[in-house]
């Protein structure tokens, strides 16, 4: 399994606390609150419409979401945020893209800076790893799922492949189309652990050393853990096993 998905799917456990959801619902809104600047109608705005399909795929209220548009739009007090894709390398040669709302620069970077300073890896120039990565849908299920039921509702709704993973899927399909089949799956009654639209490697980092594992996980969570940082892309590889090891 890819770094990226079982990372993912431990986070989604991780996350069940009420401190990770909220932090998890304040990136979302700056999402929401940066793409409805280029307009708050979600039917012709695309970039809007993706953000508020993640928002709902992460349950947040409409409450939360409407509030967050007007935000966007100037209808209610809001930041002004830049978006930055920082460059980077974890323990073990591991490439990271991190994905960044921030109105303000150079603290933002400066905090970054001071992750990889304290936890090790260290920042790339513009270019260095964004060629190992392109935009891919990807959905994430559940244990215990039919792999008959999954592959009709997937496929006939516009994925490109179904994944089976450790008793679970993972569905891959473009971009344009992630939410789609989240809800083609959804409607068919299979519990859906994540829906996005990552950044995925080409080439993969095989670790297999526990201690290795352990620091480039410590160097995810402290960057996930800003408040700044949307995402964290990467291209490591590693077992179940060994993640959730690392991990506990």
């Amino acid at each position: 399994m890819s770094g990226h998905s079982k990372w993912a799917t431990i986070k989604h456990k991780k996350g069940a606390a009420d401190k990770a959801r909220g932090k998890l619902f304040a990136k979302l809104a700056r999402q929401i609150e940066v793409a409805a600047k280029s307009g708050g109608d979600v039917d012709i705005n695309p970039t809007l419409r993706a953000a508020v399909q993640k928002a709902k795929a992460g349950r947040m209220t409409n409450d939360a979401i409407d509030r967050a548009i007007k935000r966007g739009t100037g209808d209610d007090d809001g930041g002004t945020y830049e978006s930055i894709m920082y460059e980077g390398y974890a323990p073990g040669g591991v490439a990271l893209m991190i994905d960044v709302l921030t109105d303000n620069r150079n603290r933002t970077g400066a905090e970054i800076r001071n992750i990889f300073s304290k936890l090790g890896g260290s920042l790339a120039e513009p270019g260095a790893v964004g060629w190992q990565f392109h935009r891919r849908g990807v959905i994430l299920t559940a244990e215990g799922v039919d792999e008959d039921t999954i592959m009709m509702a997937a496929i006939e709704a516009g994925a490109d492949d179904v994944i089976a993973e450790a008793g679970a899927f993972r569905v891959m399909t473009e971009p344009s189309v992630v939410y789609d089949v989240k809800t083609a799956i959804d409607e068919a009654g299979i519990e859906v652990l994540s829906a996005d639209s990552p950044m995925v490697a080409d080439n993969l980092v095989p670790i297999t050393d526990t201690s290795d594992a352990r620091a480039i996980l410590r160097v995810l969570e402290a960057l996930e853990d800003n408040d700044d940082v949307q995402d964290v892309f990467s291209n490591f590889d590693m077992t179940d096993e060994l993640m959730e090891a690392a991990a506990s």
